[in-house]
């Protein structure tokens, strides 16, 4: 008798860690206990660095080991791109729309709650505005300057 084979059964989903040493062999520093010339990806960002396409050399853990960063190796560390003009405008627009009032017009200098409020304060409760705290709406000139 010819034995059946049975259908192969679907290959079992695993949560994947891309930056993961598959050897597992990464060190590990508890917190302020990194060696220098190693930095993570905020660290680097600070100095004007990005990781460059370099993988991760160590681990850094902190309280307690609930939280873990990648640290990257600074002299292999490239300078961030510089910011061109058409980022800057489609960052300025994205700003524009969380930071502008839809009832008033107004573009503070800070985001507006629009989720749950859906204005400013002050078209939604009355609350005054401090003069400086935004930029009056566009067309809008004091009669000074007309």
């Amino acid at each position: 008798m010819a034995a059946v084979a049975e259908p192969a059964s679907p290959p079992a989903v695993r949560d994947i860690d891309i930056h993961a040493d598959p050897a597992g062999a990464l060190p590990v520093y508890r917190w302020r206990q990194a060696p220098k010339g190693l930095a993570t990806r905020r660290q680097l960002r600070e100095r004007r660095l990005r990781p460059g396409g370099q993988d991760p050399v160590a681990v850094i853990e902190c309280r307690g080991g609930k939280r873990k960063a990648w640290l990257y190796e600074i002299a292999k560390a490239k300078p961030i791109r510089p910011m061109t003009f058409a980022k800057e405008i489609a960052l300025d627009k994205a700003m524009a729309k969380r930071q502008t009032c839809p009832k008033c017009s107004r573009r503070y200098y800070h985001c507006l709650p629009l989720r749950t409020l859906g204005s400013c304060l002050e078209c939604h409760d009355g609350t005054p505005a401090a003069p400086g705290s935004y930029m009056r709406p566009p067309g809008e000139q004091l009669a000074a300057a007309a």
